[in-house]
């Protein structure tokens, strides 16, 4: 993947999961990558083994409910390795609930995280793109952007607003800016972990826990996506487990 090596791609929620391995595959293929997410330690020990294996990374801490700190993670990138190339919008949080539960702060949570921190994150990169009319965005969706069941109200609410700024993102801007979302079906990750019901969240791990998609599968989807001539946009990929017939 040609296209691939020599760009400048920022990740956020890259201390594990899709994060994680699109940071190690990227840089593998000779992408510089740089890292964003609150888990500092976490994101220096990628950083160190990505840079042991021969790849550019570096990493900053990052919340991308703050746009304080999601310009400013731009700003290290741009000063690091003078230019951005791809912005990957991967942080987002999953702890599942039914309505009458009554999870108030989880809502809003979901909504600071992954509606609000993917509109931080163009907010931060957008402005840098369209003074070099050229650039990508990359958000990481869920096949709920496309689908809702008993549990997922809000989640899949908070992906469906994601796909739906990815569509009017790209009609907004220039014709030179590319905007993709990537919607994993069930894959390895730590979503799960973020479920507070116990019972809800073991059965959550249990329906999950067979036929999952590794990370790398993702990773591999958003290296496609990246690999293309600039005057191929690549709208949607869905990316699901063979197994996985429905949602």
């Amino acid at each position: 993947m040609e296209n691939v090596k020599g760009k400048v791609i920022a990740i956020t929620g890259a201390s594990s999961g899709i994060g994680e391995a699109m940071a190690r595959h990227l840089a593998a293929l000779g992408a510089k990558v740089s890292l964003g997410a609150r888990r500092m330690e976490r994101l220096e020990d990628i950083v160190e083994d990505i840079s042991n294996n021969g790849g550019q990374a570096i990493c900053k801490k990052l919340d991308v409910t703050q746009p304080d700190e999601m310009k400013d993670f731009v700003e290290f990138t741009l000063e690091r390795f003078k230019t951005l190339d791809v912005f990957i919008n991967n942080a987002g949080l999953m702890p599942l609930s039914m309505i009458n539960a009554y999870k108030i702060e989880e809502w809003h949570r979901m909504i600071d995280v992954n509606i609000k921190g993917v509109l931080h994150g163009i907010a931060a990169a957008l402005p840098y793109f369209e003074e070099k009319d050229k650039g990508q965005f990359i958000n990481i969706t869920s096949v709920g952007d496309r689908w809702v069941g008993p549990t997922s109200t809000v989640y899949s609410s908070t992906k469906f607003a994601v796909r739906a700024i990815s569509d009017g993102l790209r009609q907004e801007v220039s014709d030179n800016i590319r905007v993709t979302i990537v919607a994993p079906g069930a894959t390895e990750s730590e979503l799960a972990e973020t479920i507070s019901d116990p019972e809800l969240k073991e059965m959550a791990i249990n329906q999950f826990r067979t036929n999952l998609l590794p990370a790398a599968a993702i990773a591999r989807a958003v290296a496609y996506a990246v690999s293309q001539p600039t005057d191929v946009d690549v709208n949607e990929l869905v990316v699901r487990p063979t197994a996985q017939k429905s949602f």
